[in-house]
Parts: C-alpha cells; structure tokens; sequence
C-alpha cells in the first residue's frame, strides 16, 4: 500500500541481482513484467533474508499483537503462549526469525542502495522490527529473545561475525555492478558467492 515499498525493496535488497539464480525449480517470476505481486515466494523471503530485515516473517504478526496487548489481552497471550503448543511454536519460529534479523545489517542496504526518498520507509520498518522484538519479549515474559533455547540463540551468535563482512561485500558489489552498464564477470560471480555465503549463515533460503 505504501507507494515507496517497491523501490525501497527493488533497491536497498538483492531482488534484482536474485533473478539471476534458480532458485528452485521455478523462474523467480510469475511473468516478466509486474510487481511485488509477480514474485515466487521463495524470491520474495531470500530477498529480504540477504539483507537480514526478515520482514515476511513478522511484518503483520506484529500489528496483531500490538492490537490483542492494547485491548487488555495481554494475559490471555501470556496464557496461550505458556498452555498451547501450537501457539507457543508460532512464537518460538517467530523469535528465530527475529534472532536472525539485524536492524544495523539492514541500514547499511539501505545507505548504500536505496534512493534517498525511500531511505525514510527502511527507518520505519526498522523501528517496527525493534517494536515486534519487545512485543514477543512481552507475551513470553523472556529479557531476550531465545532465552529458553540457548542452543539456537548461540548459533546465531557464533556464525554473525562470518556474515558481518559477507554482507559489506556483497553491498559494495551491488553498488558498483548496478552502476555500470557493462557485464562484469567477475563482480557477479563474487557477488554469487556472497549471496550463497549469506544463505549458508543464515540457514535458510527462503
């Protein structure tokens, strides 16, 4: 609904440069002209995965749950989250995705590749991000996401210095292929191999 989304996801994400790569068995696309709306889903989530804001797993769930916790429901949350298993789970994928996501991670994208109009948009979905961190934090009573699976939470700790530096290069090589008109070989091969560094990291595709 937002007219600078698309931009600011066309830009500021590897969406473009993804085209390039099978991911399964399927074209990126649905059809070669259109939108957001003509994108396969597994496009769609490694798009925003590469660049760690991880919004189609929490962009949504988090307006739900500011709504149940401003209406007095906050309890009831509370009580699903600690009686049944099926929400409970919800929530546990929800705090792996939001462990997995990095706020800093996704401003640097947005320095760097998105146009300065659309800058404004990733400060709100960023600040989004940080408001759904303390939504989750509330209905499970945790000071930290993770807290109950030490394991996981450890993982992604150990393997984030890894990405840190996959994710600079792979700006800087988006920067500058975008910039230039000619094929680069090279650049886009390392630019591959950034992309599948990232998904290694991050243990997941889409």
């Amino acid at each position: 609904e937002d007219p600078r989304f698309l931009n600011y996801f066309s830009h500021a994400t590897p969406e473009q440069e993804l085209q390039r790569l099978p991911l399964g068995s399927r074209p990126a696309k649905r059809r070669k002209e259109g939108g957001i709306e003509t994108l396969r889903a597994i496009p769609w989530v490694f798009a925003w995965t590469q660049m760690r804001l991880m919004l189609p797993g929490w962009l949504g769930a988090d307006e739900a749950f500011q709504q149940a916790l401003q209406s007095g429901k906050g309890e009831r949350l509370h009580e699903m989250y600690e009686r049944w298993p099926f929400f409970r789970m919800i929530v546990g994928m929800l705090e792996m995705v939001l462990a997995k996501s990095d706020p800093q991670i996704a401003a640097y994208y947005e320095r760097r590749l998105a146009q300065p109009e659309d800058r404004e948009l990733g400060e709100e979905l960023r600040s989004r991000l940080s408001d759904m961190v303390d939504l989750v934090n509330t209905i499970t009573d945790h000071r930290m996401l993770l807290q109950n699976n030490a394991v996981i939470r450890r993982s992604i700790e150990v393997r984030n210095p890894y990405l840190d530096p996959l994710h600079m290069l792979q700006v800087e090589l988006m920067r500058s292929l975008r910039l230039k008109s000619e094929e680069l070989p090279d650049e886009t091969r390392a630019l591959m191999i950034t992309v599948a560094g990232i998904a290694a990291g991050m243990r997941n595709t889409g």
